[in-house]
């Protein structure tokens, strides 16, 4: 038994005195190898008589958890002085200045997003926002464009395979017009029997299409605008518009034309173009928006009786709008997250 008890003493002083792994993993093996002292113990076991057998390998046992014990042990302080080496090397001052975090800014689509509302609001008008995911009817038949009709042509959209009561497919709106439906339909309904002020709003959203290149994108960001009253004319369209591209812009040297075309959600209906009488852009008609009186089908949908009350809707790209005030000339360069890009704007 002193015998075992001093090989395992002696396991315990070597393994203290090895300060490298492998040279650990080499005592261990003179240990508890194939060729170890415990092994060559083990072995000698088959000359003894059975009891003396049972309590010599008892023993060894013994011996042999004691030197495990031992080099665990070893193992363990050999790692946590290794750690602690470590972390004094890695030692942090924290007498030092932090450093300083990077500003952000808003994205400049947000910026003009934000510039649109503040600009609509000064002037009367309400901002709704509703869901991007549309029914068929207040995205197109509810705007004049039932099924089949050559205009949804223009529109072509990404669809959810899922359908709504009237068993119609969902999809990803094609513009914010469907807010203008139900934020007019609300509108009647809030002031039913009683005197119902004029409908003035905006929607600003953002709206899909399958459509990618320099000037459109599959996702984009649009804002609708519709006033309807007993007394509202184009004229009031050309004013309030002309005076948004003024404040937007911030000067006054542009011109607004009006020219013909078609939309089935209203009649007459326009597109809008500006010119910028000096700059880079000096001279040139730029398409900006489309417009129109709203047509009758359409107030009908809204709840209201087209012989008396009447007004106008216009649409316009956000994109369009940031890409004319900062001067980019690829709509992708908004979404593709360059910061050197996106920095830029952060001092507007």
């Amino acid at each position: 038994m002193t015998q075992l008890q001093d090989l395992v003493h002696q396991a315990e002083s070597e393994f203290s005195a090895i300060s490298q792994p492998a040279e650990l993993e080499n005592a261990k093996a003179r240990y508890l190898g194939k060729s170890g002292v415990i092994t060559g113990l083990m072995k000698e076991l088959a000359q003894l008589p059975p009891e003396a057998k049972r309590e010599r390998g008892a023993a060894i046992n013994l011996a042999k958890q004691g030197i495990e014990q031992a080099l665990q042990r070893r193992r363990d302080s050999m790692a946590e002085a290794e750690l602690h080496a470590r972390l004094a090397a890695q030692a942090i001052d924290v007498t030092l200045p932090g450093r300083g975090q990077q500003g952000g800014g808003l994205h400049p689509v947000v910026r003009s997003w934000m510039r649109i509302e503040s600009i609509f609001r000064s002037i009367g008008f309400d901002v709704a926002d509703g869901p991007e995911i549309e029914d068929d009817w207040t995205n197109f038949t509810a705007l004049n464009s039932p099924q089949n009709h050559p205009a949804r042509s223009m529109q072509d959209t990404f669809y959810v395979d899922v359908q709504d009561a009237r068993g119609q497919p969902l999809l990803l709106r094609t513009h914010t017009s469907p807010m203008q439906v139900r934020y007019a339909r609300a509108h009647v309904k809030r002031y039913a029997g009683a005197d119902m002020p004029d409908i003035k709003v905006i929607a600003p959203g953002r709206t899909y299409r399958v459509d990618s290149d320099a000037t459109h994108s599959p996702m984009f960001h649009q804002f609708e605008g519709l006033w309807i009253g007993e007394n509202v004319s184009l004229a009031d369209l050309k004013g309030t518009y002309t005076e948004f591209l003024h404040t937007f812009f911030e000067r006054d040297d542009i011109t607004l034309r009006f020219r013909p075309s078609y939309f089935p959600f209203t009649e007459p209906s326009a597109e809008i173009d500006m010119m910028f009488d000096s700059g880079p852009l000096q001279g040139r008609w730029l398409e900006i928006s489309g417009a129109g009186q709203v047509h009758p089908n359409v107030v009908r949908n809204f709840g209201l009786d087209p012989e008396r009350h009447i007004g106008f809707a216009f649409g316009s790209g956000i994109e369009r709008l940031t890409m004319l005030r900062y001067g980019v000339g690829d709509l992708r360069q908004f979404y593709v997250g360059d910061l050197r890009f996106l920095e830029q704007f952060n001092s507007d």
